[in-house]
Order: structure tokens, then C-alpha cells, then sequence
């Protein structure tokens, strides 16, 4: 050691500083990837818990959700990126120290956090989480990633667009290609439409109210907090950022709820829908966790007849129950499988069967679901999806009507299961479903309908209306 090297004096070890808004992100990113969760589930109790700690504002809780779902949703590309400035494979970066790369690219690429703060704060993060060592592998990363901006970045990971189309939507717009692929197939035409749809994905969804019928309006809904109309369903009021909808009173007691306004038209839709003869009694049998067949029971017991909700999972069907407490008009609750129901042939006349599905539709709000999702997921839904729709015509009686539904625009799960149940069962004829959500443009060439983020602003919500014919 030289004698300037001895005469320098030693630099005092320094605590890392914990940072509550970014540990409470890292937290969330972690139970995302080891168990499997969903950030919307995740998250609410960790703000719940860091605002009953204290010191953590209704600012801290915006920035922790903006950071762990804007990493969520831009997870592909900042992967693409992150990988651009490490010099190894990346499956061989150890999955906590990725989580604290994406959040600080985030910060640097999707937010106007400063570049010294961002990196600062990641790497502070880093020393917190990771220790000294992985801290500086950090720090040397993210000092690469400021060099450029998103725009940049892009430009430089993502193959040309007329070399592979596909892969270059898939990095540029942070999809799996094989989500790009079946987006694309389900919405035809060309470039603009599929980049305004997976760009639609990567936007924060807004808050939507349903206002129960004959329960509360949507002007109570209005007067209770900041909001704007429904773009299409006459019960919806949207809620303004940073709105908390369980303050409002309508919706603490169950008259009002949170539901997309996709949800709401479908099942609008299925009670527009017209029927041949009686008209007293409806099943939902997928109902968990029971915002659809809140609004159906709401929009029965306006019309005299009383709505079965059928949900398999005993845990969801208490969900149910507490959607429909308090509903004026007669309803029952049951925890059934709807592919061996309890009920007789043909009790019903209307049924919703809003099957379990890839959830490819709700994408906005569960976006770590494009990245946990895989083809061959497909095939396991495929026979459910087909046995409950079985069960669904079985249901229903002569003239009266099914909606089959799917949180999915995915074609193995919409029309290809439409067509295969009623070429095998017979004795049921599409209706067209577009009529009976008037003023909804871009609905599709029918007789079903698919609703899109980019166009209608809800999710991807698909229906097909059967009438039941022998």
C-alpha cells in the first residue's frame, strides 16, 4: 500500500437508508413473482398497513402504485433493455436483483423521477435488500440504462418491424409475441389497430361505478365524489384520479360497486335481449366474485323475477353474497359446479356463463398476468369453457336465451368454443347482440360482440347471445 494510500482517511460505513415507498414496491414486485399473486390483490393491504404506520401520505401511496405497475406492464421491454447492458444471459441474474433493475429503469424511462434520485434511490434500495456487493451490480447497470432515453432504448433492442413484426410489437409495446399474435388475429387489420390496443393495455385503467338499479343513480354517485358519465352503460359513473371508492357511502353498503363497464354491458346485454314466453327466472352460473350478477339481480327484481347465482368455489361464493346483500328483490346463492348443476333441464330464461378464461382481456389491471400466462394455458380452459356453456343451453328453456362471456378476445376462447358447443349440441341459434347495446360502436361483423380497450375504453370483453330453439 502506498504511503498516500495510508495517509487517506477511511471513508466511515454508512447504513443504508430504507426508502418506504420503494421497499413497499420491491415487496410487491417479490409476492408477484414467488407466489404467484396479483398486484391488485397485493397491493391494497401494503398501503392499507404503510398508512397505518404512518409517515406515508396519499403521494407515497401513488408513487409506490405507479411503480410496481408501470414496472409490471413495461416488464418485456425493460427486460430487452436491462439485458442490452449486462453481460450475461438474463435467467442468470438472480430474480430479487431484476425486480430492483425494473423498478429503477421505471424510474429512469416511464416517470419523470430525476436521473441522480432515481439511481440513488434504487441503489439505495439495493443495498437494503441485496446487500453492498449486488448494490454496486446495480449501480453500474442503471448508470447505463440513464445514457438513453426510452425513445432511444427502443430503437436500439427491438427488431425492425419489417424483419419480425411480431417481435418488434412484443418489445416495443412489452407483450409476450405470442400475445401479440393472438391480439392481433382476433382484431385483424393492420399496424395502427394492434399498436393502439397493446399501447391501450399499458395505460392505468379508470375507475368505473356501477350504480345498482333500484338501489341508487348514478347522479348520487355524482354528488358523492368527482366523476365523469359512463361512455357507454347508463348505470356507470367514472371516477376521478386518485378517487377512493370505498368512502362512498352507495358503495360501502353495497348499492354501488367498482365494475368495468365492459362487465356492465354484458350483462346489459343479456337482459335486453329478447325472450320467447316467461321471463321470471335467471341463472348466472359462473357468478363469482359476483359484480355481474349483482347488476342482473338488480335489473331481475325490476322486472318481477328472481336470479340463482351458482359459483363453484365456496370462498367466491361468499363473495357473491355479499355483492347481492341487500338486493330488494328475491336471489339465491350457491356454491355449485356449474358443469354438474343441481338444477333441472331447462329452469331458466335467461343464463350467464361467464367462463374462466385466460384473462387476456383484463390486461389494463392485471398486467403481470402477459407475462404468467402461456399458450398451452389455452388447452386446460378449452373443456371447462365447453362443458359449462354444455350445461348452459341445457339450462335454459326452449326460447329463452344463453350469454356466453369471456374476459378474453382470444379466438380459441370466444367463437371457436361458440361454434364446437353448438355444432355438437344443436337446438340453438346465435342472435345478434349488437342491437341491444345501441349507441356502442365498433361491436364487430356480429352476431356476437368484442369489446376492446382502444376503442370502448373498457376491457375485452366478449359476448355471444343463443337462443335456445329445441
Amino acid at each position: 500500500m502506498s504511503e498516500q494510500a495510508r495517509r487517506r482517511p477511511h471513508k466511515p460505513y454508512r447504513r443504508p437508508q430504507k426508502d418506504p415507498v420503494r421497499m413497499l414496491a420491491f415487496e410487491a414486485l417479490r409476492a408477484v413473482d414467488e407466489r404467484d399473486a396479483y398486484a391488485n390483490l397485493v397491493l391494497p393491504p401494503l398501503l392499507k398497513k404503510a398508512r397505518e404506520g404512518g409517515n406515508f401520505d396519499g403521494r407515497d401511496a401513488a408513487l409506490a402504485t405507479e411503480l410496481v405497475y408501470g414496472t409490471l406492464r413495461r416488464q418485456g421491454t425493460y427486460d430487452a433493455i436491462i439485458a442490452a447492458c449486462i453481460d450475461r444471459p438474463l435467467r442468470e441474474v438472480d430474480p430479487p436483483v431484476l425486480d430492483v433493475l425494473a423498478l429503477g429503469a421505471h424510474q429512469l424511462l416511464g416517470t419523470r423521477i430525476p436521473t441522480h434520485a432515481a439511481v440513488s434511490a434504487s441503489v439505495e434500495l439495493a443495498r437494503v435488500v441485496l446487500g453492498d456487493g449486488r448494490a454496486k451490480f446495480v449501480n453500474a447497470v442503471l448508470r447505463k440504462i440513464s445514457q438513453q432515453d426510452l425513445d432511444a432504448w427502443v430503437a436500439q433492442v427491438a427488431p425492425p418491424y419489417d424483419a419480425d413484426p411480431e417481435d418488434h410489437l412484443a418489445v416495443v409495446h412489452s407483450h409476450p409475441r405470442w400475445v401479440v399474435s393472438a391480439l392481433w388475429d382476433s382484431l385483424g387489420g393492420g399496424r395502427a389497430g394492434i399498436e393502439d390496443l397493446l399501447e391501450a393495455d399499458n395505460e392505468r385503467p379508470e375507475v368505473t361505478l356501477v350504480a345498482r338499479p333500484g338501489r341508487s343513480t348514478t347522479e348520487e354517485l355524482a354528488e358523492a365524489t368527482e366523476t365523469l358519465p359512463g361512455r357507454w352503460s347508463p348505470f356507470a359513473v367514472r371516477m376521478a384520479e386518485g378517487g377512493e371508492p370505498g368512502a362512498i357511502e352507495a358503495v360501502k353498503d353495497g348499492r354501488a360497486g367498482v365494475q368495468d363497464e365492459g362487465s356492465q354491458l354484458v350483462a346489459i346485454a343479456l337482459a335486453n335481449a329478447p325472450v320467447e314466453g316467461s321471463d321470471a327466472r335467471w341463472l348466472d352460473g359462473c357468478a363469482g366474485p359476483g359484480g355481474k350478477a349483482a347488476l342482473l339481480a338488480a335489473l331481475a327484481s325490476e322486472r318481477g323475477a328472481a336470479l340463482l347465482a351458482s359459483e363453484k368455489q365456496p370462498h367466491r361464493a361468499r363473495l357473491v353474497e355479499r355483492a347481492l346483500a341487500g338486493n330488494p328483490g328475491p336471489y339465491q346463492v350457491i356454491a355449485a359446479d356449474g358443469t354438474r348443476p343441481p338444477w333441472r333441464p331447462g329452469s331458466f330464461d335467461r343464463v350467464l356463463m361467464d367462463v374462466p378464461c385466460s384473462g387476456l382481456g383484463a390486461l389494463r389491471r392485471r398486467p403481470e398476468a402477459r407475462w404468467r400466462r402461456r399458450p398451452e394455458d389455452l388447452d386446460g380452459f378449452a373443456p371447462l369453457q365447453r362443458a359449462l356453456l354444455t350445461e348452459a343451453l341445457a339450462a335454459v328453456r326452449v326460447g329463452g336465451v344463453v350469454g356466453y362471456a369471456t374476459c378474453s378476445p382470444h379466438l380459441a376462447e370466444t367463437r371457436v368454443v361458440v361454434d364446437d358447443v353448438l355444432k355438437k349440441v344443436g337446438g340453438g341459434e346465435l342472435i345478434d347482440a349488437r342491437p341491444l347495446l345501441p349507441g356502442v360502436p365498433a361491436l364487430g361483423d356480429g352476431p356476437d360482440l368484442q369489446l376492446w380497450p382502444h376503442l370502448h375504453g373498457t376491457d375485452a370483453m366478449y359476448l355471444a347471445l343463443i337462443r335456445r330453439t329445441a
